[in-house]
């Protein structure tokens, strides 16, 4: 018996080292050489050391067509398994580019499909590893069968635990997809490629008018796909981007966001602020140093920041509490919202409110960027998504408005009719239907005409000062109950922190249905 036990042990031990060799020894060498890591370094530069436990390391593919002849490469192309970022709890995978160039066939996509329902079960985060050549020929529909089942699942944990991708080598078709249904997709800036159609089939590679990386690239996608909300240097830094990123979220959609004690004193004042954003309304300045100078410690980890430029998001911390930031960009298009920054702004908004992160909008907008580009595009549909994911969001909502909060744009960004919980501004603030020169344009267009020309840009200047006195001062919002207070520059961090400690307990109800209908 114990001859028979001590034989079935060394044939395990066996096994498991046929496991971690994946597509072989020279197969993993030549991956190295590229600069790429395997799908076992991925998980050890990802994960605490020695936490790794491996799931299904013995599962192969399932292909009997002798015409189709594969190696029984044990793992199928897919290491899968849980362990510990900084000791807290995560599910992750990384394909295997050494079996069948990370291509995935029926038993690869199911393999994957558990380990999302695994953290789904446990209420604990998937971390993604992808780098592989999209679907299995091999494997026919029943690859197809296999890629559906994996759909559903991460369709069916969205929202309810934290999922990140990281995308490290070329990954195409419906491996493309899945990757991108993460609430959060890092691209190496080097390997990290996503395509929906493999660029050997795609018109404009053939013809030489883009390569591989203009396809579908980090670059690409952090800039023109708004796919990426970050690209990393290397793959340690991918996996660090994502430790960073999960710091910010909860393990699930029923806990709190994790809170880190900070020495940032609440009544810091923001001295700074004077001087950062200019008496001038129409003169530039860099909301990212508004924020900055207003969080804890100046940390802010801004996403997407290639993309839509005009607006800004990230995680940051205010009293050791994680917030999510939407913040207008003056220096980029004036701040104003168009079809990308709508987009943006509104899909971040429904991650935070699905993990309870309270919202903090930083508003300096003038309205939204007309045009017939802008028109013919969807602007309308596009901007309501925005409006539509502030007025469904039930976290705290906060809003410091520091200059300009004109129209529709005013209302899209989270102003107290759309129930957000605290709304304040500072004195030089302009709250209004459009601002005063064109108002008064608009109101005053036949008595400016009628006047002597000498004298029309005198009348003109007149009635620009009268509409500032009537409408243009954060005091007329203010006696009407729109604004909750008018603060001093210098007080906003202390406002924000002191506002969001009395509502971080905030809960509320509303009569049952299955989802609203945002207009995608």
């Amino acid at each position: 018996m114990a001859e028979k036990q001590s034989e079935a042990v060394i044939n395990l031990r066996s096994m498991r080292e046929r496991s971690r060799l994946g597509g072989g020894l020279k197969a993993q060498e030549a991956i190295r050489v590229s600069g790429r890591g395997t799908a076992r370094d991925r998980i050890s530069m990802l994960l605490d050391e020695g936490s790794f436990i491996e799931i299904d390391a013995f599962i192969t593919h399932r292909t009997t067509d002798h015409g189709m002849f594969m190696h029984h490469t044990l793992g199928d192309g897919v290491v899968a398994g849980h362990g510990t970022i900084n000791g807290r709890r995560i599910y992750c995978f990384s394909q295997d580019f050494s079996v069948h160039g990370g291509s995935m066939g029926e038993m690869h996509a199911k393999k994957i499909a558990k380990i999302v329902e695994m953290a789904d079960k446990a209420k604990t985060p998937i971390i993604g590893m992808w780098d592989g050549g999209g679907q299995r020929a091999q494997d026919g529909v029943n690859g197809l069968a296999g890629t559906g089942e994996l759909l559903d699942r991460i369709v069916q944990c969205s929202g309810r635990i934290p999922i990140i991708s990281l995308v490290l080598g070329p990954v195409v078709g419906v491996s493309a997809l899945a990757a991108s249904l993460a609430d959060f997709t890092i691209l190496g800036e080097e390997h990290g490629q996503l395509f929906l159609s493999s660029p050997i089939e795609t018109p404009e590679v053939i013809s030489g008018e883009v390569d591989a990386a203009g396809l579908g690239g980090a670059n690409l996608h952090a800039s023109r796909s708004g796919i990426a909300c970050q690209i990393a240097s290397d793959e340690e830094d991918a996996c660090m981007l994502a430790s960073e990123i999960l710091s910010y979220l909860p393990d699930n959609c029923m806990s709190d966001a994790p809170f880190e004690q900070t020495a940032d004193p609440i009544t810091r004042l923001n001295t700074n602020l004077e001087t950062l954003v200019p008496d001038n309304p129409n003169k530039p300045y860099d909301m990212v140093k508004v924020i900055e100078e207003v969080v804890d410690d100046g940390i802010f980890v801004e996403l997407f920041d290639a993309y839509a430029e005009n607006i800004v998001i990230g995680f940051a911390r205010l009293n050791g509490m994680p917030i999510g930031i939407v913040g207008n960009q003056p220096k980029v298009l004036a701040g104003c919202l168009d079809i990308d920054a709508s987009i943006k702004a509104a899909r971040f908004i429904r991650t935070c409110d699905a993990f309870n992160i309270p919202l903090v909008t930083f508003e300096d907008v003038p309205g939204f960027l007309p045009g017939v580009v802008q028109e013919w595009g969807g602007i309308i549909r596009h901007g309501a998504k925005l409006l539509f994911a502030y007025a469904e969001a039930t976290v705290p909502k906060l809003t410091l408005i520091t200059r300009k909060a004109y129209g529709g744009a005013y209302l899209a960004m989270s102003c107290k009719h759309l129930q957000s919980d605290y709304n304040v501004a500072w004195p030089t603030a302009e709250l209004a239907v459009m601002g005063a020169e064109g108002a008064v344009n608009v109101i005053h267009r036949r008595e400016i005409n009628a006047v002597e020309e000498e004298h029309k840009e005198e009348v003109r200047l007149r009635l620009v000062a009268e509409y500032k006195d009537k409408f243009g001062d954060p005091y007329v919002a203010a006696r009407n109950g729109w604004l909750d207070d008018v603060i001093e520059p210098e007080e906003s961090r202390m406002r924000l922190c002191r506002a969001l400690n009395i509502i971080k307990s905030k809960r509320e109800w509303s009569p049952p249905k299955k989802h609203g209908n945002i207009p995608l």
